[in-house]
């Protein structure tokens, strides 16, 4: 039962669509791939542990809720010294006594309105409303994964790339060393070649200081310090059109759904204070046992009674209390309006973005093509004596710039695909299909929505629940 308490909370992510684990690309022999990546992300995130937890502690207001329903029973011991003393027909007196009680009291509520009712709705709503915002903070870390495994993989090729440059650059070097050698160039050409070559080496130290940095990253996001990577993933499917991604959007992101239930949190509190104005009815009873210490007597009592209140005037508190309540109703369906406009921006932001990574990567890869053939060729003519040295090394420098364009705009089609994943409400491990063990929200809800008491054996099974959580 231990296990099982425990491992409830996580179930496998089934393959949802084509935002299968297959989309984010096969995995290279002994190399991570981004799936690796979001996987390391989710199951190490303490932000992720954190919000759960928050949802536990959400999940405990609604068992607070159901607990005001019931009967209240406590049991009361109570030991009294009294101590009466004056005067009787001018002589005084002392007169003390000891009295011992023990019993039971209850109080019930009998009718308020359905206020503990509304109550009970409005955390259940909140619950619903905390759960999306879990959602949200795993797109968050998700995506944030998924940003530093692109950019270890960009900064690692600009590394490659500045390191061909550097070698490239070297051999260019020698060879304007040779001519010059034999007094084909001067000497301005073999300080151009030079000039060029420290630059490189520049280039290529704050590259390989740029891959640092974003090594350092992937191991705050991913939870583990990068080995070698697979490259650049598969790209998941996107949607066809923008009014297809927003559309998806509108039904699915986790902010909307949110904002959607704590409208309704707000409009049941609201309801709640409407109805703490009106009567309410509460059945109390007591039973104890009397022993006065003074003398041998001893006697139980017993009392039942119903009591009806009506508030009549408590200094305008309960009208302030209720218009609060409606302001608050009247703030959540603004933020409503809000956030669902800032969800429909961040779709139109994320496909504009993809759409223009994709255009920039069709013109770089023409662009790399072409800044390739000049420097071939002003090469080739440079060994004729048609070009100089800085032809040939302003060539060079063209398709290095050319090569770095194309890298960036690929890895920049890659964190649009997935931002609009993000934006959509799609970049979560179950839509992904990610091969980890998801975290079911509705266990610890269920164990606990009951109110159960602390001897009950639902209970007990909580207790092992936390002690498993802690050791997490």
């Amino acid at each position: 039962m231990r296990k099982a308490a425990f491992t409830g909370f996580f179930r496998t992510a089934a393959v949802v669509g084509g935002l299968a684990l297959v989309a984010l690309g096969p995995k290279a022999a002994q190399a991570d791939n981004i799936a690796d990546a979001l996987i390391g992300a989710y199951n190490t995130s303490g932000l992720l542990e954190q919000n759960r937890a928050v949802l536990r502690a959400a999940d405990e207001d609604v068992a607070t809720a159901v607990a005001q329903l019931r009967p209240v029973i406590a049991w009361t011991t109570s030991a009294t010294r009294t101590l009466i003393s004056g005067t009787t027909n001018g002589f005084p007196f002392n007169t003390p006594s000891s009295d011992l009680f023990t019993g039971l009291s209850l109080s019930q509520i009998l009718y308020d309105g359905g206020l503990r009712s509304l109550n009970k709705q409005a955390a259940q709503e909140a619950v619903l409303a905390t759960r999306q915002q879990l959602l949200s903070i795993e797109q968050q870390i998700l995506f944030r994964a998924a940003s530093a495994y692109l950019n270890v993989v960009l900064q690692s090729e600009n590394v490659v790339l500045r390191q061909n440059n550097v070698r490239l650059l070297g051999e260019e070097l020698r060879a304007a060393q040779d001519r010059f050698d034999v007094g084909e160039v001067t000497r301005t050409d073999v300080a151009l070649a030079q000039a060029q070559l420290a630059a490189a080496r520049s280039g290529l130290a704050s590259a390989r200081g740029s891959l640092t940095s974003a090594q350092a990253e992937y191991a705050t996001a991913v939870g583990r310090k990068p080995g070698p990577l697979a490259g650049q993933p598969r790209l998941p499917k996107a949607a066809a059109s923008l009014d297809a991604a927003t559309a998806i959007a509108v039904r699915n992101h986790p902010a909307i759904l949110a904002a959607q239930h704590q409208v309704k949190v707000q409009e049941l509190l609201a309801q709640s204070r409407a109805k703490s104005m009106g009567p309410s009815a509460s059945l109390t009873g007591s039973f104890g046992l009397s022993d006065d210490a003074d003398t041998p007597d001893r006697y139980t009592s017993s009392s039942v009674s119903v009591t009806v209140t009506q508030p009549i005037y408590q200094g305008g508190a309960l009208s302030s209390q209720y218009r609060q309540a409606l302001a608050g109703r009247d703030s959540a369906k603004s933020s409503l309006l809000t956030v669902q406009q800032d969800v429909v921006q961040g779709v139109a932001n994320a496909f504009i973005r993809l759409e223009v990574a994709r255009s920039s990567l069709i013109s770089s890869a023409e662009q790399v093509r072409a800044a390739r053939v000049a420097f071939e060729g002003v090469r080739e003519e440079a060994t004729l004596g048609a070009r100089t040295t800085l032809d040939v090394l302003s060539a060079e420098q063209d398709l290095l710039d050319a090569q770095t364009n194309q890298i960036s705009a690929r890895s920049e089609e890659a964190i649009a695909s997935y931002q609009l994943l993000q934006a959509q409400g799609l970049l979560t491990a179950e839509r992904l299909g990610l091969a980890v063990q998801i975290y079911d929200p509705t266990m610890y809800y269920n164990l606990v929505k009951t109110a159960p008491s602390k001897l009950s054996k639902r209970s007990k099974d909580l207790d092992r629940v936390l002690k498993a959580l802690n050791k997490r």
